[in-house]
């Protein structure tokens, strides 16, 4: 429903309930988003709302990002990282809440000289630009974060192609799962490598996130824009809390 991959559930649950060591938790989600991203993917092609020209020029740079993300797992414990993550996340978060409409004078910035024209399969029009630079370098951030968390680069891309690239919310959030099956199936390569993924653990949180990502991306489509966006944004801001809490304690 919001293109971030669900990671954000998961490696926490892992860790608490399970007992997982923070490493392992992070590429067992990784794996887990795998499948996230391909069930909605397949979902939002259907509706037409991904653009694939913007989703590989992200993933040109989230690829190699995944996988530098996933190999830092060995040299951080984890936990600063994520609660500085988490007050990242939570005040992009509020920002587009406070101004759910893009702020023009940065988007123009930085997204000069690529026009994008799509329509979907309800002949909605979307038209906006994009700055090939500026998104190779918000892939590279979003993969080195997903690798590193195993949460999903979408938490990272999406506020960020919405404020930064003010790509209209609905194709931010479609194009976000699209770039994401590129990044955590490279992500997961170097965490099997790493050996830092849990195979049955992974499997049973698969059946339920294909299931779960069609039901999501079929109610992101009934919702208006602006409030997909707040939806987004109130949802990310206890998600940076939680980050942040799991630090403190």
């Amino acid at each position: 429903m919001m293109g971030v991959g669900g990671g954000f559930l998961a490696v926490p649950a892992l860790v608490i309930l399970f007992s997982v060591p923070f490493q392992q938790a992070a590429g067992t989600s990784l794996l887990m988003i795998v499948f996230t991203a391909l069930s909605s993917t397949f979902a939002y092609f259907r509706q037409k709302r991904i653009d694939p020209g913007l989703g590989i020029l992200l993933a040109l740079g989230s690829v190699p990002g995944s996988s530098i993300g996933a190999y830092a797992t060995e040299f951080f414990g984890g936990k600063e990282l994520s609660a500085a993550f988490g007050i990242f996340i939570a005040i992009a978060s509020l920002r587009m809440i406070l101004n759910p409409r893009s702020p023009s004078s940065k988007a123009r910035v930085l997204s000069e000289k690529w026009r994008r024209h799509l329509v979907d399969a309800a002949k909605n029009t979307f038209e906006y630009n994009a700055n090939p630079l500026s998104c190779l370098g918000l892939g590279f951030f979003g993969g080195f974060a997903s690798g590193l968390f195993g949460i999903g680069g979408g938490i990272v891309m999406v506020p960020a192609m919405r404020l930064l690239l003010g790509v209209p919310m609905h194709i931010a959030v479609a194009t976000s799962m699209f770039t994401m099956v590129f990044t955590s199936i490279f992500g997961v390569l170097t965490h099997l490598y790493l050996r830092n993924v849990i195979p049955h653990y992974a499997l049973l949180l698969a059946i339920g996130v294909i299931i779960g990502a069609q039901i999501g991306a079929l109610i992101a489509k009934q919702l208006k824009e602006r409030r997909l966006q707040m939806f987004f944004g109130v949802f990310m801001i206890f998600v940076g809390i939680r980050m942040v809490i799991e630090y403190l304690l």
